[in-house]
Order: C-alpha cells, then sequence, then structure tokens
C-alpha cells in the first residue's frame, strides 16, 4: 500500500514575519503538507533561532520545533530588489502569512490589493497585536499584551496576587492557530466560490478574547465581572488540586452527584454523599472550602500514584500535573504517539510533540526540523523562480538574498 498523501499536499505557503504568531502558522500548515517557505532577512534570519535560554550542541530547542518542514530562504524585504523578488515568489503561492505591523508591507509595495492583481487567488493571512483596523492598529504588540487585552491575564492565578502568565506564549499560538483555520476556510472558499482569494485578518487579543467564555453576557447582562480564582471552579466541587504525601499534587474533578458519590465511597466516607453539606451539586459549590479540606485530608496520607489508582478504580476523572519528564514517560503519551524524535542534522536527536489532530485517513507528519539559514536559496530561487547561478551569486553580493 503507497503511503497516505498529507492533505494539504500541493499547497504552497510563504511565511513571512518572525518570532511566534506568523511562524506557528506556518507550522500547522507545514505539519499537513504544506510547503512552507520561509522568508528570513540574509545574515541574521528569525530571532527564534536564537531564543530560548536551554541550549544543545550550542543551539537553540525552540528553532527546530517552529521551523519544522520549512524551507528557508533569505530576502532583504527593505529594499525595491528583495521586493520584486518577493513579488515573483508569492505569484507561485496559495498563502501568504506575514505578522509585520499593519502598514509595514503596503510601504514596502507588497500589500494585499497589489499583490492580487498577479495572484487572484491569493490567501493573505495577516497576526498582528490588534488587527489590521481600529485605533490601535499601529500600536506595537507582542502576545502578552494581546493575552491582557484579551481577558485571560485578568482570570489567571489568585484573586489576592498580581495576575501571572500562563506559562507558555498563548496569545501568540491562539492567534496562529485562528490564522490557520482562516487560511483553510478562505482556500476552501476561493475553491466553492469562484476562485479569489482574501485577507484573514486577525488580532493577538481577538483570539484571546474568542475563548474568554460568557464573560463579555456575565457583565452585560448581570453586572459580573469574572476574575482570578486561583486553583479552583467557583461553585464547581469538587474540582480543585489536592496535595499528596510525596509533595505532589493531583487534580481530581469529582462534581457530578453520581461521580461525587463514587469518589466519597473511594475514599472510605459514603457518608459524604449523603451529607446535606455535600449531597447535591449547589451544596457542594456552597461548602466546597470545607469539602477540599476534607479531600486534602485524605490524599496527604498517600502517594500521587495512590491516589490516582484509587480514583481510577472509581471512575472518577483525576489527574496528575505533568512534567516534560511525565510526558517523555507516561505509557498513554507513548501509544498514541505525542512525541516524536527526529534527527537535526547539528543537534543530533531532537524529541518534540507530534502534529494535532490526528486524520485517519490523511494524516501530517513532521519530516525534518528547522532549516539552516538560507538552506533553500538555490532550490527556491533557481529551480522555482528560474534565476541562474550567476544571478543569485550577484543577488548575494548585493545583500539581496
Amino acid at each position: 500500500m503507497s503511503e497516505a498523501r498529507k492533505p494539504l499536499e500541493g499547497l504552497r505557503v510563504v511565511e513571512m514575519g518572525s518570532l511566534l504568531a506568523g511562524p506557528f502558522c506556518g507550522q500547522l500548515l507545514g505539519d499537513f503538507g504544506a510547503e512552507v517557505i520561509k522568508v528570513e532577512p540574509p545574515g541574521k534570519g528569525d530571532p527564534m533561532r536564537v531564543w530560548g535560554r536551554h541550549r544543545k550542541e550550542g543551539r537553540t530547542l525552540w528553532w527546530p520545533v517552529i521551523a519544522r518542514n520549512k524551507k528557508s530562504v533569505t530576502l532583504n524585504l527593505r529594499e525595491e530588489e528583495g521586493q520584486r523578488l518577493a513579488r515573483e515568489l508569492i505569484d507561485t503561492a496559495d498563502v501568504l502569512v506575514e505578522n509585520f505591523r499593519p502598514g509595514t508591507l503596503e510601504r514596502w509595495g507588497l500589500g494585499y490589493e497589489e499583490l492580487s492583481r498577479t495572484n487572484p487567488g491569493l490567501v493573505m493571512v495577516r497576526v498582528s497585536g490588534f488587527g489590521q483596523t481600529g485605533p490601535y492598529r499601529d500600536q506595537a504588540g507582542f502576545g502578552a499584551i494581546g493575552e491582557a487585552m484579551g481577558g485571560i491575564r485578568h482570570v489567571t492565578g489568585f484573586p489576592d496576587r498580581p495576575p501571572p502568565r500562563t506559562g507558555i506564549s498563548l496569545g501568540d499560538s491562539l492567534a496562529a492557530t485562528f490564522g490557520a483555520l482562516g487560511a483553510l476556510t478562505a482556500l476552501l472558499s476561493r475553491e466553492r466560490h469562484g476562485g479569489r482569494g482574501q485577507v484573514v485578518d486577525i488580532g493577538i487579543y481577538e483570539a484571546v478574547l474568542a475563548l474568554m467564555e460568557a464573560t463579555i453576557p456575565e457583565y452585560a447582562l448581570t453586572g459580573h465581572t469574572r476574575g482570578r480564582t486561583g486553583t479552583v471552579l467557583p461553585f464547581v466541587a469538587p474540582s480543585n488540586i489536592y496535595p499528596t504525601s510525596d509533595n505532589d499534587y493531583v487534580l481530581i474533578a469529582g462534581n457530578a452527584d453520581t461521580v461525587f458519590g463514587r469518589l466519597a465511597k473511594a475514599t472510605g466516607h459514603p457518608e459524604w454523599a449523603e451529607d446535606e453539606r455535600f449531597a447535591t451539586h449547589h451544596a457542594r459549590g456552597e461548602n466546597m472550602e470545607e469539602l477540599d479540606g476534607m479531600i486534602s485530608a485524605w490524599t496527604k496520607e498517600r502517594t500521587s500514584e495512590e491516589v490516582l489508582r484509587t480514583m481510577a478504580q472509581a471512575g472518577v476523572p483525576s489527574g496528575k500535573i505533568f512534567t516534560a519528564e511525565d510526558m517523555m514517560n507516561d505509557p498513554h503519551y507513548r501509544a498514541r504517539e505525542n512525541v516524536v524524535t527526529l534527527e537535526d542534522p547539528e543537534i543530533g536527536p531532537v524529541p518534540m510533540q507530534n502534529v494535532v489532530p490526528k486524520l485517519s485517513e490523511t494524516p501530517g507528519g513532521i519530516e525534518r526540523t528547522g532549516p539552516a539559514l538560507g538552506e533553500h536559496n538555490a532550490e527556491v530561487y533557481g529551480d522555482l523562480l528560474g534565476i541562474s547561478e550567476e544571478e543569485l551569486d550577484a543577488l548575494r553580493e548585493r545583500g539581496t538574498v
């Protein structure tokens, strides 16, 4: 049986921009087979090539992941000759992904109106802090600012402490994910409705806002402003983290009536389920602090493994708070192939997260780690655009590529 083709094979994506918000969008499309040609400044490339505190063989460990499956070409977009080459390259593309500040590409003669004249089917994904319109469009906006404006910082952490970050660049990754969704939606529309492309405009704060559940109507219709609640879900109990004897924590979510009955029995306290303080969902919510204390007293006498085994046997949702070490050694992670290892020519074996989601017939995959700077100049400029070796050498000498 021949190997299944990836679902986006034959799709060409030109990726411009740097760091995370644009490049993660390119990564997602590349994971499913799109040819992603990453355009980088000559000599220095994307800052992600050097970001990160921890290194192996002197190389950053961010780049092999964020640039996986991509081709790298160098091009000076600030000069007219580089802009001309960029237009030639984009003319061959289905999708352009960019995360410059709004107006930058227009100043370079690479705005959508100009590009679509010669490539009317082009889908242009534009990721920025605040979107392409509105009074904040020209302001600089990193992911952290989008997280704050989108509302997630306000509801993260404990009520008596300042709002922390989530530990990852959530705003950038969310914007990139919605950008990939927008690209595929626009491509489907192009296929079904006349062949024209369009602009996908996504502000980082909007991507965060999209996940904010009922916070808007809660305020607008009841005057309630959702705030930080630490480790609990207010008035839903038990649903918390509980300490164990081996200085760890286990998350237990036994808030449904039937599930709580099983939890009470498993802990040796079936009477909890009959106690009027805990017998109903509403009662448990009203007395959650007392109930959490009782469950914590039970978990503190047992290791995390013992607690998890007891909860699993009772059919009570529970889980360990995973570290990277846990992920690398967990049997479910292994069975689902959630972590894969690729050979990087400079670093050696690099384990990383696998493609999500899984497709049964045309799954995505990771063919290679992030490329060297300009590794594909000859292939893209020579084979694709027809530039001779002599011309390419001259472009290098002038600093265009």
